[in-house]
């Protein structure tokens, strides 16, 4: 599994002392030399999504404004979420690992919300389905928060499973132990959850409800604040944790990509993702 991304991420969409902040892209870029470019996606791509009053809305943006209570958004932010959606879907493509930002799976098909302006991984899904002749997609949403965004746009869609492991109650209070679905697998974890915990529930829940939908592709929402050393949750989850996660999930279909969501200890970071592209890779 090659990595894709654009110097570009690094430049646009200035946050401030936000914890989204540009320096999550440059430490990657700057520590993971092997990497390629891929171009934006088109606002029809994006459109697959979400609604197109809400897309006029990001795109029109001239000042820093806050979309809400975490989303900073400004006059480059539009362009940072088109590249990020299209790295995302390039990668989809080629099977490769997305290094971008702004983040996705928190972000409705109306409005931004969590940090997130688009939802990079259910656009490439999307685009899989309509581009790629990938009929059945699985989703798997290891970020320490519960991916809400992509399970409300995949909600009544029996083409698409989501599964979500996550901190729970945590932001943003969904995505609890009765949220189920046909097509949806939530699989809610205490604070404090740890490689044990993790494997476990992936092991005895996760792999069986994915092996029985029998995706022709998984899409890997791929965050690291589940990590001991993350600043914004509570769980402990090492660096060898998130590398047999990405392993395990790389084995659920005859291919894979994955999308970067959160991770916010920037002096961790580069290493949490290049122990889990071990894993995609089979190292």
């Amino acid at each position: 599994m090659q990595l894709l991304s654009h110097p570009d991420l690094v430049r646009l969409h200035p946050t401030g002392h936000h914890p989204d902040t540009p320096r999550r892209l440059e430490v990657l870029l700057d520590s993971l030399e092997d990497w390629q470019e891929a171009g934006p996606a088109s606002r029809s791509q994006i459109e697959l999504c979400h609604e197109p009053g809400y897309v006029e809305q990001v795109r029109s943006l001239t000042e820093p404004t806050w979309l809400d209570g975490d989303t900073i958004a400004s006059g480059t932010t539009y362009d940072a979420a088109l590249r990020a959606a299209g790295v995302a879907i390039s990668a989809s493509e080629q099977q490769c690992f997305a290094l971008v930002r702004p983040p996705g799976h928190h972000a409705l098909a109306d409005r931004a919300m969590g940090f997130c302006i688009f939802d990079n991984v259910a656009i490439a899904a999307r685009h899989l389905q309509a581009e790629c002749d990938v009929e059945r997609v699985a989703i798997v949403d290891w970020d320490v928060h519960h991916g809400n965004g992509t399970e409300a746009i995949f909600r009544d869609d029996p083409s698409v499973f989501f599964v979500s492991m996550h901190q729970w109650p945590f932001y943003p209070g969904t995505g609890g132990p009765d949220d189920q679905g046909e097509t949806t697998l939530n699989v809610p974890l205490g604070a404090g959850a740890g490689d044990d915990e993790y494997l476990h529930a992936f092991e005895r829940v996760v792999e069986p409800a994915v092996a029985a939908f029998q995706p022709d592709q998984v899409l890997v929402s791929a965050g690291f604040d589940a990590h001991v050393e993350d600043p914004l949750a509570g769980m402990n989850v090492s660096e060898d944790g998130f590398r047999e996660l990405a392993r395990r999930s790389k084995a659920l279909a005859p291919r894979c990509e994955a999308v970067l969501e959160g991770g916010y200890n920037l002096s961790t970071l580069p290493r949490l993702v290049s122990a889990a592209l071990e894993g995609f890779r089979g190292d």
